[in-house]
């Protein structure tokens, strides 16, 4: 018997018990939202939507969703347009400061987030931007931008060079060869790296923490803070219809582009 075949039975089984393992704890978030009592507990003896219509008298759940989407967004937008310069500079180019350039940009990976945010929230207050929308956008740029750069640069490693030399050589100028070859070439890889980059803003709860004001506080800080004053199951059917939104929205995206070529940054063939 082929060695493959003997471990295919196994390699199943590790496979099944691995997506139960992950699957598990959202089905449970998702059941609890539809309890009927007033405290956490499955649904079996009485399912209610009394903690979904809940979202609808807090308010301020829907301001914070709608200040993560916002920071998601912006974020993401500007990481790229930081992270694409930089791989292309660090990945063609041969210049004194560029290895320190690269270790500078990967080096948040490095640093525990709840040192990350003490240092942000000290730095920014020095200059007035501590608890802003731009002081959120800027930490949490210095968080998401080694991910994108990260995908972005794995895409140009699967770029050949020749290709952009060959275009110079016909008289493109530099502009015009990364709008017309490079860029369309990459772009899966900065799709991914955006994607990728706009959950972990949209996810990003301690730096925030440090950051966030009364005015601007993205929806894992305010889920946390109520988790702290008290525990109930609206905080299960917030969490529940971010599940489902984000459900939704990888569908839709999958639509138009699988999601396994996007995180790998492989072009469609």
């Amino acid at each position: 018997m082929d060695r493959r075949d003997r471990n295919g039975p196994l390699a199943l089984l590790f496979h099944l018990v691995f997506s139960v393992f992950i699957v598990a704890p959202l089905l449970v978030v998702i059941l609890v939202s539809f309890t009927d009592k007033g405290y956490l507990a499955m649904p079996f003896d009485g399912a209610s939507l009394r903690w979904w219509a809940a979202i609808a008298d807090n308010p301020q759940f829907i301001e914070s969703l709608w200040v993560s989407l916002g920071l998601g967004l912006v974020s993401a937008t500007l990481s790229a347009l930081i992270a694409v310069p930089a791989a292309l500079a660090i990945a063609r180019h041969s210049f004194p400061g560029r290895d320190v350039l690269a270790a500078l940009l990967v080096s948040p990976l490095m640093i525990p987030h709840v040192v990350l945010g003490v240092a942000l929230l000290r730095f920014f207050s020095g200059f007035g931007l501590a608890g802003s929308f731009p002081g959120l956008v800027a930490a949490h740029l210095v968080v998401i931008t080694p991910y994108m750069l990260r995908l972005v640069s794995a895409g140009l490693a699967g770029l050949d060079p020749r290709v952009e030399r060959a275009a110079e050589s016909l008289g493109a100028d530099r502009f015009t060869v990364f709008r017309r070859i490079t860029l369309p070439l990459i772009l899966p890889g900065l799709a991914g790296g955006w994607i990728l980059a706009f959950i972990t803003s949209f996810d990003e709860l301690t730096v925030s923490l440090f950051l966030a004001s009364p005015s601007y506080t993205p929806i894992p800080v305010r889920l946390f803070t109520h988790i702290d004053q008290m525990t109930d199951p609206l905080v299960a059917s917030v969490s529940a219809a971010l599940i489902a939104v984000t459900i939704v929205l990888l569908l839709v995206l999958d639509r138009f582009y699988p999601i396994d070529r996007l995180l790998t940054g492989e072009r469609r063939a």
